[in-house]
């Protein structure tokens, strides 16, 4: 078995080592990552240059553009088989409800996902804690299920693992995504230089929190497991955009 791991903050950090060794007993393990932190490149492909890869002493390859490009990379332009499943993460930090719009950790799963290859997305829901050993043991233990009970079609989950040792987990739970309300105002600031610049403001707090939601579980010390869809029509409309349309039924 071969599992592809990529994530958003960049090759060098803990969170990807920390995913690396929990798996590496489980299958062969391949790291293609950003050469720097690329949080909040979503879905995004880099069309207006060339890409490179290099590889780093500890063996991970590195490339010069966004988390949806190592997985592009990797499948269509490194590797001759595809793997049998891809991890990304670990994420410093939540990626729940519309986070997961703009989260480059779900957009390396979901890239491996638009190839068929069953996908997780994992992330550490704290920005203060550094460690990553409970949510690496929440990693292994969906691989080792992967592995056991293999889905017939392919899936993309998005996996929240709430601050704290293992050992004070709840358990899992299967969640969809919660809302946030509208992001903060930007932040206005002037350089050294005197030139205005914009920083943007932080993420909106939890509008859509409530029971079965990831948001709900991972305040209750559950890890939350999301599978998530790329079909982005709106299908309760299309009978009233029809209609807008002048459409004859």
């Amino acid at each position: 078995m071969r599992i592809l791991l990529s994530n958003d903050d960049g090759y060098f950090a803990p969170g990807i080592a920390a995913l690396a060794g929990a798996l590496d007993d489980l299958a062969e393990i391949l790291v293609v990552a950003p050469e720097r932190d690329k949080s909040g490149a979503s879905n995004s492909l880099t069309l207006d240059r060339p890409l490179s890869m290099r590889r780093a002493s500890n063996g991970f390859y590195f490339v010069n553009g966004t988390p949806s490009d190592c997985v592009h990379l990797a499948l269509t332009g490194m590797l001759q088989t595809a793997p049998d499943m891809i991890v990304s993460g670990i994420n410093h930090g939540a990626n729940m409800g519309d986070d997961t719009l703009y989260s480059g950790t779900v957009a390396a799963a979901t890239e491996g996902y638009l190839f068929g290859i069953p996908s997780l997305a994992i992330s550490l829901a704290s920005y203060s804690s550094v460690d990553f050993e409970a949510s690496a043991r929440v990693a292994r233990e969906l691989v080792q299920q992967f592995i056991a009970q293999p889905w017939k079609e392919p899936v993309l989950l998005n996996v929240n693992v709430p601050e704290g040792r293992y050992e004070t987990l709840r358990g899992l739970r299967a969640t969809r995504l919660g809302k946030r309300h509208k992001a903060e105002p930007m932040i206005r600031t002037t350089t050294p230089r005197g030139e205005e610049v914009f920083w943007v403001g932080a993420a909106g707090s939890a509008a859509d929190a409530g029971e079965g939601t990831d948001f709900y579980a991972v305040a209750q010390g559950f890890v939350s497991v999301t599978p998530l869809q790329i079909d982005l029509t709106h299908n309760a409309q299309l009978p009233q955009v029809a209609h807008w349309l002048g459409e004859q039924s």
